[in-house]
Formats: C-alpha cells, sequence, structure tokens
C-alpha cells in the first residue's frame, strides 16, 4: 500500500495538538496555586482551593459528553476547531482576570476544550490511518498529552523561578503576574493548533458515513492511494448500512453494543483508577511521604514528566507489534507488582532514592501500556455508527473516575497510609489485568470494520 507517510503524519500530528492542550492545561494549575492561592486570598479555605483545582472537570465532563453527538453530527474538524478556540479563550481569560469567580468560568471553559480533545483527537486519528499503524499513530496523542504535561511543568518552573525571591519566598510581582504568565503561555500552541485545525481535512469516514464518497476518495488517496481508499470506503459501507438517523443516545443501549460499550467505560476508569495520575496531582505527599524535602520535589516532578516521555516513545513503537492487549496486560501485571513493592516499603519507613525509583518504574510501566493504549483501543473497538457518542460516554466515565481518584487520594492517604492506598491500586491493577485478559481481544493490524464483526454480535 502506498502511503503519503508525510501529509498523514501532519493531519495526525494537528489533530494531537489537542493532546498537547489537554496535558498542559490539566497540570499548569498545580504550579499556578502557589501564586494565585494568595492573590485571591484563598489560604484559609479548603474548600475553595479545592474549587479552583477542580473546577476544570466540570467542564471536562459537559465537553466529553457533548462532543460525542456533535462530532457524529457536525464532523471531527469542526470538533477540533471548537476546542482550539476554547484553549484560546481559557488562556487568555484566566491569565487576564482579578475576580475570582471569573476565574472559575474560564478554568470551566478549558475543561470544555479538556473534554472535547480528549474524546475527538484519537477518534479522528483512528479514522484517517491505515489498519498496520494506527496503534502508532493513535498513540501519538498520548505523546502529545505527555508532552503538554512536561510543558507546563516546565514552564511552571521557569516562570515561578523568575517571580520568587532568591531566599524561596513569594514576591509581590510574582503574586500578582507569575500565575496570570503560566495560563498565558498556553496561548503559543493554542493559536498554532486553531490555525492549523482549519488546514486539515474533515475525517474521511465521517464524510462517506454522510453520503460524500468522492470528497473522501480524495483525502483517502491522499493519505493511503487508490488502493487504501477504496478498502476503506468499502468498509465504511459496510459499518454504515444501518440508516445514519440512529445517531442518538438510545443507540447505546441497543444489545449488540453493550458488551462493547461496557468494554470502554471499563478501560477508561481503569487507565485512572490504576493510580498513577495522583503522583502527578499529589507529588508533594508523596514524595514527602518518602522523605524528600520541598527543595527536592520539584526536581523529582521533572523526572517523573521526562520518564513519562520516554516511556510513551516505546509504546509508540510496540503497540502495532506487540499489540494492544499483550501491552495492557503486561502494565497491568507490572503496576500490580510495583505497588506491591511500593506499599510495603511505606509501610516499613523506607525513605529517599530507592522510592523515587519505585515511582518512576510504575511511572514507566503506566506510559508504555495503560496510558497511550486505552486510548487506542477506545477509538478503534466502537462501531462506525455510534462511535463518537461511544467514545464521548467512554471519556465522560474517564473524567469521573478521575474526579474520584483525586478526590480520595487525601482521604485513603489519611485513613489507610500510603501503604495501604497503594495496595489498593495493586488490587485494583490485578483486576483490571483479569478484565482485559477476559474480555479484550487483540485488535492489532484488523481495520475497524474487521474489529466492528467481532465485536458487535
Amino acid at each position: 500500500m502506498k502511503q503519503t507517510t508525510a501529509y498523514l503524519l501532519l493531519i495526525c500530528l494537528v489533530s494531537a495538538m489537542g493532546g498537547l492542550l489537554f496535558g498542559y492545561d490539566w497540570v499548569v494549575i498545580g504550579g499556578a496555586k502557589i501564586f494565585y492561592e494568595p492573590f485571591f486570598q484563598l489560604e484559609n479555605s479548603a474548600a475553595l482551593r479545592g474549587w479552583a483545582m477542580s473546577s476544570a472537570l466540570i467542564g471536562c465532563l459537559v465537553g466529553a459528553l457533548l462532543s460525542g453527538k456533535w462530532s457524529d453530527r457536525y464532523g471531527r474538524k469542526k470538533m477540533l476547531i471548537m476546542a482550539a478556540f476554547l484553549f484560546i479563550l481559557s488562556a487568555v481569560g484566566t491569565g487576564a482576570t482579578s475576580d475570582f469567580n471569573w476565574f472559575i468560568i474560564y478554568r470551566i471553559i478549558g475543561g470544555l476544550g479538556i473534554g472535547i480533545a480528549s474524546n475527538v483527537s484519537p477518534v479522528y486519528i483512528a479514522e484517517v490511518s491505515p489498519a498496520s499503524i494506527r496503534g502508532k499513530l493513535v498513540s501519538l496523542n498520548q505523546l502529545t498529552i505527555v508532552l503538554g504535561i512536561l510543558f507546563a511543568q516546565i514552564a511552571n518552573w521557569l516562570i515561578g523561578d523568575g517571580f520568587t525571591a532568591p531566599d524561596g519566598t513569594l514576591t509581590a510581582d510574582g503574586i500578582e503576574w507569575a500565575w496570570r504568565w503560566m495560563f498565558w503561555a498556553e496561548l503559543i500552541p493554542a493559536v498554532l493548533f486553531f490555525i492549523l485545525a482549519f488546514i486539515i481535512p474533515e475525517s474521511p469516514r465521517w464524510l462517506a458515513a454522510f453520503g460524500q464518497e468522492e470528497k473522501a476518495r480524495r483525502i483517502l488517496v491522499r493519505i493511503g492511494g487508490d488502493e487504501f481508499a477504496e478498502q476503506t470506503l468499502t468498509d465504511a459501507r459496510q459499518a454504515t448500512q444501518t440508516k445514519t438517523e440512529e445517531v442518538h443516545w438510545k443507540a447505546l443501549a441497543k444489545p449488540d453494543v453493550r458488551n462493547v460499550l461496557l468494554i470502554g467505560i471499563v478501560l477508561a476508569i481503569f487507565q485512572q483508577w490504576c493510580g498513577i495520575n495522583v503522583i502527578f496531582n499529589y507529588a508533594h505527599e508523596i514524595f514527602s511521604a518518602a522523605g524528600y524535602a520541598v527543595s527536592d520535589v520539584l526536581m523529582n516532578i521533572v523526572v517523573t514528566g521526562i520518564t513519562n516521555v520516554i516511556f510513551t516513545f516505546v509504546a509508540i513503537y510496540t503497540v502495532d507489534k506487540l499489540g494492544r492487549r499483550s501491552l495492557m496486560l503486561i502494565g497491568s501485571a507490572g503496576l500490580t507488582l510495583i505497588y506491591l513493592i511500593l506499599g510495603t516499603c511505606y509501610y516499613f519507613g523506607f525513605s529517599g532514592w530507592p522510592m523515587l525509583l519505585l515511582v518512576v518504574l510504575a511511572i514507566a510501566c503506566y506510559a508504555m501500556s495503560l496510558a497511550p493504549v486505552v486510548w487506542v483501543v477506545l477509538s478503534e473497538i466502537f462501531p462506525a455508527r455510534i462511535r463518537g457518542m461511544a467514545m464521548a460516554l467512554s471519556t465522560f466515565f474517564l473524567w469521573v473516575a478521575c474526579f474520584i481518584l483525586t478526590y480520595t487520594f487525601p482521604i485513603l492517604n489519611e485513613t489507610a497510609g500510603a501503604s495501604g492506598t497503594f495496595w489498593l491500586y495493586g488490587l485494583i491493577c490485578l483486576a483490571g489485568g483479569l478484565f482485559i485478559r477476559i474480555k479484550l481481544p487483540e485488535t492489532k493490524g484488523k481495520t475497524l470494520g474487521e474489529i466492528e464483526k467481532e465485536l458487535v454480535k
């Protein structure tokens, strides 16, 4: 099959910029909080501090739900453009406002962008990619997410360092301006994403589903040649033989899609409840419990961010060779073992570099398996006629699971201790691995039509 690799890579990278902004917007708040909390005088209100940190999740949940039906109705490209616009609006507004209520509103707007991007970007990439390299290309979305996280960590560090006194205390200028520049820095990738999103084509599978076969054919020929175009169009015709007006929420309750929808929702929840994201959200608590001083925590955070990026590349180069199911089983088993050891070390009071090493190993294991591969599988397994809505519902549950994980960690850490908390995450990883082994078939190398025939019965 002839593949115009440069063009295909370009449109996939543009779509994956939604992931980069997702990662940046999600993490930037953690570094900005040290400056905006005294500005808005939140130090004495745990409720307001928590609301500032978690308010974007409201937008994530709404964006994830709405984007599914909208992307099936109006197309993937329009939703990517909308996500880019919301990121721009959020970055400008969050950094410009001096009113806490408007700060929250702009954070929710940014959350809408995250919810849309986290749903639509992997679906778009899956729909334009040949089966033989689809896993690798969809994994680009996870790579850009972790790059966005790392860029936010670096931006927070550089900007924060510039507005901090030599003795480490906050300056008046820092309280006034540092957090603003952290949010405004997002404008560079957000504006670039907005411009480039107009240049990429609409998803050819979406066009074919809505009767625009000639336009879809031209795009597919440019992506992979005549043979690829004909194969994809034939696949799309077979997948959309059911009438397109079925695209409504009731379609998800039909018996033939319940099993695959269950798989998608459980995998989305498992990706969060495996516990890794608490390391990014509560790094200070985790490393402090391991005996690290505050001055070392930021360095450790950067180490975890770099590890996240490096091992995402491992996933990109192995997902189409080892397979989705195999990688997820490796990740589940690896995290189960690491959490067992980590919890035991906390229980017996170990501290220092062995704890950092175990945390880094856990992040490496997650980055090469569950983090990118869940997005790959979610973008592949759903029937064409409901792909947008089913992906949206799975993403919605992912964000609900993220909220529960983030909210419960301090409670678990206080009641069960670090040891009990990580043992619990280990049990969840064991259960998730068993579910994958029993319920998830391998999707490596199969067309979207072949996957649909296998899973939808």
